[in-house]
């Protein structure tokens, strides 16, 4: 994930600024051509709310997940601690974690029984991120979880990657494989003959191609392991969007401007393949528009209106994407506003904790997911398989409708700075005009009667006083 953030649109509404723009949204879908992976998309924008996580040997410092190992001065890749003075120690020292990681509390069996209880519906987990070190049993590298030299290996469950999506499927869950097309740990990637420059290969495949073709089948390979031996999988979920053909870099993007060499890694074949093995996969080649990006994913930031595509927000618990001590988490408030506001956009949230070194999550995640639960326990109808409706957001109201458009459904929110929703004594909902047939419930307050009355194409709503309560948002079901 690229470490850049947009807080204020976590709070209230926002823009697609040039900003939001790197975060991926795209101008030039292209809608899949396979009837399966059509059927797949509109199963999956059905859920609307999923898990992502970050989790990897560098859990174990408490830092930014890979990019401490990769030389850009940037904010998020500055290396700290007692290896910091040279990059080659640091690197050393970077990969020999391997050698400690040990996460004997992990039970995915627990995490997934959270997550369901939390309402979400899908799970995306990170089989390898840019470092390289797998998550997975691959064969086509030492530098992983199974490996002799980590001593998680000789537990039970320590081909993690597997253990998760066979916990989560098993709560109903779809799976989806995050993985690096980087990988700052391979040879054919990163030469140990030339030194790295920046996150990009160091050096020119054109140069160099059988280099190159030996980096392109390591990712075939290792796609086509997960592809084969993890169950049924639902979404590959590709990140590192500098790998990619240089016909495609979009130089009005400012970290795309930094790839100057072709690093196609010729993704037809490697989607021809996945598909084989799973049939209807959506495949995310996030930030490169065209055929292999099936759904886009804007990070930590929410449109303002809804998107022409299939696509879902990728968004933090806390401040971090991977396991950081005493981290920042968003409260409950702030989460479930993100996700009514993002399903009244047409997309999906996908909210990442980052498990700790020892394989568990913080109290204070499990706890987030726990009040998550209670609100999604009275409101999931109001979340799963709907759609945007106009005007979509009108200060502190939201509005959606199922997807055969027979139910409309009004929120209210809190106040960003408690957890309550303050009930007014009337609500004007614009541009809803009912009739005589129509009914209105609360879902908050299923047996409360509630007057209407029609002004100017509006319907006045007037709330009994102390009649209705509710934290987060409450919501009203509008049927004819």
């Amino acid at each position: 994930m690229k470490r850049r953030y947009l807080l204020s649109a976590l709070l209230a509404p926002c823009t697609i600024t040039a900003f939001a723009q790197q975060h991926n949204f795209n101008n030039s879908y292209v809608k899949p051509a396979d009837t399966l992976v059509q059927q797949k998309i509109a199963q999956w924008q059905d859920l609307k709310f999923g898990l992502f996580m970050h989790w990897g040997t560098y859990s174990q410092w408490g830092v930014v997940e890979s990019w401490s190992i990769c030389p850009e001065d940037e904010g998020w890749t500055q290396r700290r601690g007692p290896y910091a003075a040279t990059y080659n120690g640091y690197v050393q020292a970077y990969e020999n974690l391997q050698t400690t990681f040990n996460p004997v509390n992990f039970n995915p069996d627990k995490w997934a029984a959270a997550a369901k209880d939390a309402g979400m519906k899908y799970v995306v987990f990170t089989t390898k991120h840019h470092d390289g070190f797998c998550m997975f049993d691959t064969k086509q590298t030492d530098y992983k979880i199974t490996s002799s030299k980590t001593p998680f290996s000789a537990n039970a469950k320590s081909n993690v990657t597997k253990e998760v999506f066979d916990a989560f499927r098993k709560e109903g869950f779809m799976t989806g494989a995050y993985f690096s097309k980087p990988d700052w740990h391979s040879p054919d990637y990163w030469w140990p003959y030339f030194p790295p420059k920046d996150r990009n290969v160091n050096y020119d495949p054109k140069k160099y191609p059988q280099k190159w073709e030996a980096f392109k089948n390591y990712t075939y390979n290792q796609i086509q392991e997960l592809m084969t031996g993890y169950g049924k999988v639902d979404v590959l979920w590709l990140d590192g969007g500098w790998v990619r053909p240089l016909s495609s870099v979009d130089t009005t993007v400012e970290w795309q401007r930094g790839i100057k060499d072709d690093q196609d890694i010729d993704m037809a074949r490697i989607a021809g393949m996945a598909r084989t093995h799973q049939p209807g996969l959506m495949v995310v080649d996030r930030t490169v528009s065209g055929e292999f990006e099936n759904y886009v994913t804007p990070e930590q930031t929410i449109p303002n209106e809804p998107l022409p595509y299939p696509w879902e927000s990728c968004i933090t618990m806390g401040d971090s994407w991977s396991y950081v001590p005493n981290d920042n988490y968003k409260s409950t408030n702030t989460i479930v506003h993100m996700l009514v506001r993002i399903i009244s956009r047409g997309g999906n949230l996908l909210l990442n904790i980052g498990p700790s070194p020892m394989g568990d999550y913080s109290d204070t995640a499990y706890t987030r997911l726990k009040e998550i639960g209670g609100w999604m326990k009275v409101h999931g109808e109001a979340v799963y398989g709907t759609k945007p409706l106009a005007p979509y957001e009108d200060g502190n109201i939201v509005y959606l409708q199922s997807n055969d458009g027979k139910s409309k459904y009004v929120y209210l929110l809190s106040d960003s700075k408690t957890e309550d929703v303050i009930v007014p004594e009337t609500i004007t909902l614009k541009g809803l005009t009912l009739t005589k047939k129509s009914k209105i419930v609360c879902l908050d307050a299923p047996k409360t009667k509630l007057n209407i009355t029609l002004a100017d194409g509006n319907t006045i709503l007037a709330l009994p006083a102390n009649k209705i309560a509710g934290k987060y948002a409450i919501a009203f079901k509008i049927t004819e």
